[in-house]
């Protein structure tokens, strides 16, 4: 059994490398692709094997998924908001600091979380029905927080113009009939391709990279990041709907916006790590799945019992130590790799790279989303407000979910 787990992290943490890093093929994907083969598998295995590779492959994946993003522009949804610090630590010779700093989040989150799942566990049926009432409020208020927090009546009401906007963007494209990975298409054209047409019209170079050994981050900014990441990574793992985009926007007011652009990478890579392995929680204490991952856990193991959470966990900080890892490696590649290439080259070649696989997987729909997308999303920047206004596309559908 020992034997078969340790193999089951290391295939794992092998196809977290290709999902983390090729844009559009999430783990949700994999997840059901196994779904679909796991009774052959099955006779040669058990469910909780099986669960591992699963977790192992999910974990590494959200260590790798800053590294697309970063260096390419093309964010993961769960990575969104790392776009442009990520870019400007890029444009500045230091993407591979800020792949560290999402690594960093990543790493004592997932430590942080792990240790909190045991003591947390008896409580959570009790802390889930306390705060679900509610939930669609604290997101309404996150939501006026943010339009606040723009400088100037009219700023205010065109960050509330265009949050309104992206959301009935979001409303549309969630609940359009037939339309697969809707996120994808949505994410890459208002948080991707937009900024990387927006950079055209500049005469961007990229640098030669830094690859530092230490990165200087305040220890008072990095543990607050840290607070902030695991208390809104955990939410996300709790409530349907809420995924770890919308829990940055939360933990971005929750820490306010002192704590800088490198604090900032670290709360967002630790968000997206916490978003999955609290859902190992919520699956034990509450029997549901808050993500495609567990999704397929649940479909191959309909209960688990306290021993084997206690193997998913010590499998997730062995994938954990791992993941870090490999990030820190194939960011140094990258980093080496991505000054040698002519920029508006590399940005043809994203556009292209992204549109393509939009119209591979979603279809001439997912296409139609991508170009309208790609237009909402140069307007805050064209408007001088912050893109993050543009997560209205999924904080109105949840906000919606809750209150309706």
């Amino acid at each position: 059994m020992i034997i078969e787990i340790v193999a089951a992290i290391i295939l794992g943490c092998f196809f977290g490398i290709i999902t983390g890093l090729i844009p559009g093929i999430h783990v949700n994907l994999v997840s059901i692709l196994l779904i679909s083969v796991s009774p052959a598998l099955l006779v040669y295995t058990s469910p909780i094997v099986l669960a591992v590779f699963i977790i192992s492959l999910a974990l590494t994946h959200t260590f790798l998924d800053s590294i697309p993003s970063i260096f390419l522009g093309a964010p993961d949804p769960d990575m969104v908001l790392s776009v442009l610090p990520g870019h400007k630590m890029l444009l500045e010779g230091k993407g591979y600091e800020a792949v560290k700093l999402t690594v960093i989040g990543s790493f004592f989150c997932l430590l942080v979380t792990l240790m909190l799942i045991p003591i947390l566990v008896p409580f959570l049926p009790l802390i889930y029905s306390s705060i679900q009432p509610y939930m669609g409020y604290i997101l309404l208020a996150v939501v006026i927080a943010m339009i606040l927090m723009e400088k100037g009546v009219k700023k205010k009401f065109i960050g509330m113009y265009i949050f309104f906007q992206a959301g009935m963007l979001g409303l549309l494209v969630i609940n359009m009939p037939n339309l697969k990975q809707p996120l994808f298409p949505m994410l890459s054209g208002l948080f991707g391709i937009s900024t990387l047409l927006l950079s055209l019209g500049e005469k961007v170079i990229i640098p030669k990279q830094e690859i530092t050994s230490t990165v200087k981050v305040g220890k008072v900014k990095t543990l607050k990041a840290i607070i902030a990441g695991v208390f809104s990574g955990s939410l996300t793992g709790l409530f349907p709907g809420l995924g770890a985009a919308q829990a940055s926007i939360i933990g971005m007011v929750l820490v306010g916006r002192s704590i800088g652009m490198h604090a900032f990478l670290i709360l967002v890579g630790g968000i997206n790590t916490v978003n999955f392995a609290f859902s190992m929680a919520t699956f034990y204490a509450l029997e549901k799945a808050r993500n495609g991952a567990i999704v397929a856990v649940m479909d191959m193991t309909s209960k688990i019992s306290y021993p084997e959470l206690m193997i998913f966990i010590l499998s997730a900080l062995v994938a954990g130590c791992v993941a870090a890892f490999l990030a820190l490696s194939i960011g140094k590649v990258f980093s080496k790799l991505i000054s040698k290439v002519n920029y508006r080259f590399l940005v043809f070649g994203v556009i292209s790279l992204i549109s393509v696989l939009v119209f591979l997987l979603t279809g001439v729909m997912g296409f139609l989303v991508l170009i309208v997308s790609i237009f909402i999303g140069m307007m805050p920047a064209l408007l001088n407000v912050k893109r993050s206004h543009n997560m209205g596309c999924l904080l109105l559908p949840v906000i919606l979910y809750f209150l309706v």
